[in-house]
């Protein structure tokens, strides 16, 4: 019997995360740990039916990184990126090169970014909608 259908984007997720390309493995020592401007990013996180190389919930940025395929998947990515914004996230993309050549520039880039999102509401201390007795 095959799993579930929900299922299947983790199962591929948790496999990506073992199978981080050098480029991923170096943009992630940079993210991982909030290391980045204390921003806690998570990598291979599943939305919808695609799986995003590194995802900070908190402000809801996506950060993708493509390699040569990706300049012939051009319709593809636009599609992905469009159905990832639609559920809610900012997706920033970086050519493999630029992280290589350019770590610097792309982390700063990030930074920039997750600082112009708009702060997430914190949850209510109490747990009963902020109301307090």
């Amino acid at each position: 019997m095959s799993e579930p259908q929900f299922r299947r984007p983790t199962v591929r997720a948790q496999q990506l995360r073992r199978d981080m390309n050098e480029i991923e493995l170096l943009l992630w020592q940079q993210l991982r740990g909030r290391r980045l401007d204390g921003l806690k990013f998570s990598r291979q996180m599943p939305v919808g039916p695609y799986i995003c190389d590194f995802m900070c919930r908190t402000i809801g940025l996506v950060v993708e990184l493509d390699g040569g395929q990706h300049g012939e998947a051009a319709t593809y990515d636009a599609a992905r990126t469009r159905f990832i914004e639609s559920e809610g996230f900012r997706v920033l993309r970086f050519w493999n090169n630029e992280v290589l050549e350019n770590l610097e520039g792309v982390l700063s880039r990030i930074v920039e970014t997750a600082r112009t999102m708009p702060t997430p509401q914190p949850p209510p201390a109490s747990g009963r909608g902020g109301v307090q007795p």
